[in-house]
């Protein structure tokens, strides 16, 4: 094999499959599956490193991508919802671990000890399919965040568990094997608190007190997780998933170090990761018609019955009396996802088990199947979930499809006319400024308003921006119009931030803000907030015209004057285009027009 052209390849497969996925809105980890499975037809399934390597890399992998997971745990998201967190990842997966375990052995028909190690497996969901799930779907905030912090926090305790049962399943003729498994379990508690607590403390001291320039913090940070994960597994088998995942809990909720570009840094080697792994575990399978004869209809019933029957009663159970909406509860219910963690335990616990029993052993021939089932339920729950969250959670008002809803930075009069007019048309809108009178004339306006720096983790943190997909940047300061683009250009992405042009700089002024941080320019052609405050003053005000074949744009230049600046159009489906200075825009027929108007 060609190993260079492999790795290659598959990582160029797996940008791909994030690439397609994000342009027509397709969840990605269903791509992945499928090239993966496509790419072991051809290298029948060899990834060209020893087991023991591969397994390594897989682990360590895993390992960032938790830690990533940790990362984005904030306490402050689940205000009101504490209780349904610890619930879900306590009474809810202990209730998925005992049902799938019960279907697993009647209906699967697994030995009762392979079924008791499948069910603990599967109880896990895990940041590689939460996260680009939730993202896909931008559910409300509240929702958003008991979901990712159940898929998160779920994917280490299952992790352990199901170590835990490993074990028992290995050593079953040893006779004090509970009592080794509680004594193991409170070892793995204490070490990764320990570990987790000692080097949070040090790695902040390094931060904070200048140790490490900028340009080695994410690296060190990396080798730094790394090495925590490796550690702790060496004094306590499986403990590392708990370790690293603590420790992005603690760093995400301190308020002494920024530790956003640290964030920014794994959010992207998670997408790398994520994209690679995926591919080669599922390039890793054997599919043929042997396959689907070895797994039978009692494999598809099993899952199905994972789907429709664990999950909601699972949900049911440990939500009952909580401080949660039907809809919500429906949500939950209809999301849960198995990822990488399953993927690689099930492939690894397949061969740990053939090589200490034995191939003759019982448990041994049921290893193949056990693997096999675990990438199936994977393959299942990604592809259901993945096709219907995003039109339930449209269905139960939990979420929007493409949000079309504006964030306004700013609050002048200029933005709240122009903030009024797409409210008249059923968009979400949001206006944010420190200013207490333009936050006084907002609300008077009966628009909604956020009393906060645009730049403040509040706004990005703790306001509701669901429905919401762009950002107007249309403060006076051209400086905090800059901010605020950059702030929001990951969470829209850079083609939905916009800002208004700056104020013309004298020629002893130089330019402070290099040209690629800005936001696309609004609108059709650069204008001032300074400019669009004196149009309005003297009168100016917005027309809305449904253009056709018998009143197209050129009549409505005609009609209006080159002085019309068009702002915004609105198809027949709602979607908003916002006018930039990049190109001229060319409304059609069946478009309505949003323009400022001069006073005739």
């Amino acid at each position: 094999m060609d190993y260079p052209l492999y790795f290659s390849g598959v990582l160029a497969l797996g940008i791909l499959a994030q690439w397609i996925a994000w342009r027509f809105r397709l969840p990605a980890i269903v791509l992945l599956l499928l090239f993966g499975i496509g790419l072991g037809q051809f290298t029948k399934g060899e990834s060209g490193l020893h087991e023991d390597m591969f397994f390594a890399m897989v682990s360590l992998s895993v390992g960032i991508i938790l830690f990533e997971g940790g990362l984005s745990l904030n306490f402050r998201e689940i205000q009101g919802t504490r209780v349904a967190v610890v619930r879900l990842v306590s009474i809810g997966l202990v209730t998925t671990w005992l049902l799938t375990s019960w279907f697993a052995f009647t209906i699967a028909e697994f030995s009762l000890q392979m079924s008791i190690l499948l069910g603990a497996l599967l109880t896990v969901s895990g940041p590689t399919v939460i996260l680009p799930l939730l993202r896909h779907v931008q559910p409300v905030r509240r929702i958003g965040s008991l979901s990712k912090w159940e898929g998160i926090v779920n994917d280490p305790i299952g992790a352990v568990l199901a170590a835990f049962v490993f074990e028992l399943v290995l050593h079953q003729t040893h006779g004090n094997i509970v009592s080794e498994s509680i004594t193991s379990l409170g070892l793995t508690l204490c070490y990764s608190l320990v570990l987790s607590g000692l080097s949070a403390l040090l790695l902040l001291q390094m931060l904070r007190r200048y140790w490490v320039p900028d340009y080695l913090q994410n690296p060190i940070v990396l080798a730094y997780v790394i090495l925590l994960f490796a550690l702790s597994n060496y004094l306590q088998a499986e403990s590392g998933l708990v370790t690293v995942t603590l420790l992005g809990v603690m760093l995400a909720n301190q308020r002494t170090v920024a530790i956003r570009h640290v964030v920014e840094f794994k959010e992207n080697l998670r997408v790398l990761l994520i994209s690679t792994l995926f591919i080669v575990l599922a390039s890793r399978l054997d599919i043929t018609m042997a396959t689907f004869a070895t797994l039978g209809w009692r494999s598809l019933f099993f899952v199905a019955l994972l789907i429709f029957v664990v999950r909601p009663v699972s949900i049911f159970v440990a939500t009952f009396g909580a401080d949660l909406s039907w809809r919500e509860r429906a949500f939950l219910a209809w999301m849960h996802p198995r990822g990488i963690v399953a993927a690689a335990v099930s492939s690894l616990f397949a061969l740990e088990i053939g090589r200490a029993l034995g191939a003759d052993h019982p448990l041994a021939s049921e290893a193949g199947r056990f693997e096999l089932t675990t990438f199936l339920v994977i393959i299942a729950t990604v592809t259901v979930y993945g096709l219907t969250l995003a039109p339930l959670a449209r269905l139960l008002g939990l979420s929007g499809e493409n949000p079309q809803g504006v964030l306004f930075a700013g609050a002048t009069r200029a933005v709240r006319e122009i903030a009024t007019a797409l409210q008249e048309e059923g968009l979400t809108v949001l206006l944010v400024d420190t200013n207490p009178r333009n936050n006084a004339a907002a609300r008077m306006a009966g628009l909604p308003m956020a009393y906060a720096s645009v730049g403040s983790e509040f706004v990005q943190e703790e306001t509701d921006l669901g429905g919401i997909g762009r950002i107007l940047a249309m403060t006076p300061n051209d400086e905090v119009n800059t901010l605020a683009a950059m702030g929001f250009a990951e969470r829209f992405g850079h083609a939905e931030v916009y800002q208004v042009a700056a104020v013309e700089s004298s020629s002893e002024r130089t330019e402070t803000v290099t040209a690629y941080r800005h936001g696309r320019t609004l609108f059709d052609r650069p204008v001032t907030i300074e400019q669009l405050e004196d149009r309005f003053a003297a009168g100016a005000t917005i027309k809305k015209t449904w253009l056709s074949s018998d009143f197209t744009y050129d009549d409505f230049l005609a009609q209006y004057g080159e002085s019309a600046l068009v702002l915004f159009c609105l198809n027949d489906t709602g979607s908003l285009l916002i006018a930039t200075d990049e190109k001229e825009m060319a409304p059609r027929p069946g478009q309505k027009l949003i323009a400022l108007i001069d006073p005739v």
